[in-house]
């Protein structure tokens, strides 16, 4: 049944299928070109660079007219089930601080990324990572991505055990074989970081009705890969920590009774990438396909990844997800496709209980006498700020304690394994470092908030994301407070372009990139992403928050259920009762004196306002106007927020008095 690459009757496939099959299996142009004294890969170059791990681009920042870009690297580390070891961390800490820009990025797939690498040290970040149990091949490119799994370490619930280890299995059944990444990396020396499981190469070398190619380097890809990226999660019943809904295919454990191993419910055709104004591309939630019993879990994952290799559109990018395949065939000519190459039938889905957002913040027992910590780290930027020093106190924490940790799908970290007799040491050096661990003493909007990082560094970005929901999450926060609704909050997640990196298509609020400054608006989400959001507006502009949102807010606190979330609001509703709403809405008047800075308020004239950050908690501070402009140019200047430029300016002073 092997038939890759295809494409559409009398269409041709796509110039990446062709750069694929001229790599050689991954290693060209990559290898000549690295060779070469210059500051960047070409473009066929970085295309193939992917699949290693490292994106090629640049700070639209430091863009200078007439002069060449900023090129730069970033890494993505392939952490399946997000496990990072000791050494790894610490080596990635040192190496964002020699060769990067000082930060680490926890992703949304539960890897680090260090950004900022310039191209004559990318060998040595690679082979430094690859020598200290890390791997970044696979990362990223037209493979299977890194495997998520829940982040909780549980030792006293098999099925999150059962869990990691699946997660584990899959990620090295589905990694590619192919030698270039050692060839070029380390130059042809191969470090194993931990044996494969036996039952995992055999799976790997069965060939099943078609599921392999014979005789090549990489028998499940073969030359050309998969159409497009490939994400698979694995969680347990009702842990929607890892949100399963919007993978290419998700596994839930199932076990007996007394918590030994069954099987896995399969679901499969989630995806959340999409292209403004382009309809055949579209949002879509992952369907349940049957249950498979755990012998053939392997063999029912290679037979879905060659359905999708084997059919997936290889012509057309953009309708190159699986996501496609399922709608265009629907559920029942994919599953049975899928069975040719299975050679078994799947069983019924098993019921399973409702699927709950989880984050897992704060100190908890790991049911072995130890504890884990969950730390909130806002969009997953690891970073030492004014006197925010998470990164310094992380290293001092590993250093000195040599602690594993998880990463988790909502860009957060969990230390773990950590014996009661090391907590309050480890709690005196977050404290120390301005670090807040309590859950209860979070912004509930900044906690169950996401971002990913867009601008300046991001080549798909329209507009900021990162650097811009700080101070929209304020704003937002200042309004539900104005309105009354001040113990509100939901899941809000932005994103500077589409492609949905930060899934803002599950949140109860979400912010795409459609313009510079302005973002179109989902709604409808639900609080546990277990329900798409739908566009409600194409485009809003970031100075327009205020207004925008107001009618909307006052129109869930007049007509609300009792104990109804924000995001099942919208959805309960529909959007022509809120859009009517709005029409008919008037702001009421506020108090003249009021000097919040809100859109729909008379400010005082000579007033506006800035935001003072403290760890994870902002205060509002009235500054005068001609300060303001003064502030705000100043950060323009120094490339730095207005919120880090003042809290360094009132730092130093109250130092000094």
């Amino acid at each position: 049944m092997v038939k890759s690459p295809t494409s559409p009757p009398g269409r041709k496939v796509s110039k990446n299928e062709g750069l694929k099959e001229q790599s050689n299996y991954l290693r060209e142009p990559v290898a000549s070109e690295l060779l070469q004294d210059t500051n960047h890969f070409t473009e066929d170059a970085n295309q193939i660079l992917k699949f290693h791990g490292s994106y090629q681009q640049d700070n639209r920042d430091n863009r200078v007219k007439g002069q060449d870009k900023d090129y730069q690297f970033m890494l993505r580390t392939r952490s399946p089930g997000g496990f990072i070891p000791p050494e790894l961390y610490l080596t990635l800490d040192q190496l964002s601080q020699e060769y990067g820009n000082h930060t680490l990025r926890v992703t949304t797939r539960q890897g680090f990324q260090i950004h900022g690498i310039l191209k004559e040290n990318l060998k040595t970040v690679f082979a430094s990572i690859i020598r200290n149990m890390g791997s970044t091949l696979g990362a990223c490119g037209d493979l299977n991505r890194n495997v998520m799994a829940p982040p909780a370490p549980y030792k006293n619930r098999p099925e999150y055990q059962y869990a990691w280890e699946y997660a584990n299995n899959i990620a090295d059944l589905l990694a590619p074989q192919t030698g270039a990444y050692y060839e070029i990396w380390l130059d042809g020396e191969k470090i194993i970081s931990a044996e494969e499981a036996p039952e995992v190469k055999a799976a790997r070398e069965r060939n099943v009705n078609g599921t392999n190619f014979s005789d090549k380097e990489e028998p499940i890809y073969g030359q050309h890969y998969m159409p497009r990226k490939f994400k698979i999660a694995v969680t347990v019943p009702g842990d929607n920590s890892i949100d399963l809904y919007t993978q290419d295919v998700s596994l839930v454990v199932i076990t007996n009774k007394k918590g030994v191993l069954q099987g896995f419910n399969v679901l499969a055709g989630g995806g959340l990438g999409r292209t403004h104004n382009k309809e055949d591309t579209f949002v879509r939630m992952a369907d349940a396909i049957g249950y498979v019993e755990k012998d053939d879990v392997y063999d029912a994952v290679k037979a879905i990844v060659a359905t999708q290799r084997d059919y997936g559109d290889r012509a057309n990018r953009r309708h190159a997800r699986m996501k496609y395949l399922l709608h265009d065939w629907g559920v029942e000519k994919f599953k049975e496709t899928v069975e040719g190459y299975f050679g078994k039938k799947f069983a019924p889905y098993k019921p399973l209980p409702a699927f709950k957002y989880q984050d897992y913040l704060g100190w908890n027992e790991q049911g072995d006498g130890n504890l884990f910590l969950g730390i909130s780290i806002e969009n997953g930027r690891v970073k030492d700020e004014s006197i925010f020093r998470l990164k310094t106190a992380l290293r001092q924490i590993i250093q000195q304690f040599s602690l594993p940790m998880r990463l988790t799908a909502s860009q957060n970290i969990i230390l773990y394994d950590i014996e009661p007799s090391q907590q309050v040491a480890i709690q005196q050096i977050l404290d120390k470092h301005g670090v807040h661990t309590s859950p209860d003493g979070m912004e509930p909007l900044v906690r169950y908030s996401m971002a990913c990082p867009a601008l300046p560094t991001c080549g798909l970005a329209i507009t900021e994301s990162e650097r811009a929901l700080p101070g929209m999450l304020d704003r937002i926060r200042s309004l539900l407070d104005k309105l009354g609704l001040e113990n509100e909050h939901f899941v809000v997640r932005m994103t500077g372009c589409p492609n949905g990196c930060a899934r803002p298509y599950m949140a109860e609020l979400g912010f795409v990139g459609s313009a510079p400054e302005s973002y179109q608006v989902w709604l409808g989400g639900s609080p546990d992403q277990t329900r798409l959001a739908q566009a409600y507006v194409d485009r809003m502009r970031f100075d327009e928050l205020e207004t925008f949102l107001e009618p909307i807010f006052v129109f869930f606190k007049k007509e609300r259920q009792a104990g109804e979330k924000f995001g099942d609001f919208c959805d309960r509703v529909g959007f022509e009762a809120i859009r009517q709403f709005t029409v008919d809405y008037e702001s009421p008047k506020l108090d003249p004196q009021s000097d919040t800075g809100l859109v729909n308020e008379v400010v005082k004239p000579e007033l506006s306002s800035t935001v003072v950050l403290v760890g994870k908690t902002r205060y509002r501070v009235g500054v005068r106007d001609e300060l303001y402009k003064r502030l705000k140019d100043a950060a323009s200047k120094q490339g730095k927020t207005m919120t880090q430029l003042a809290a360094e300016a009132f730092e130093a002073y109250l130092k000094d008095n």
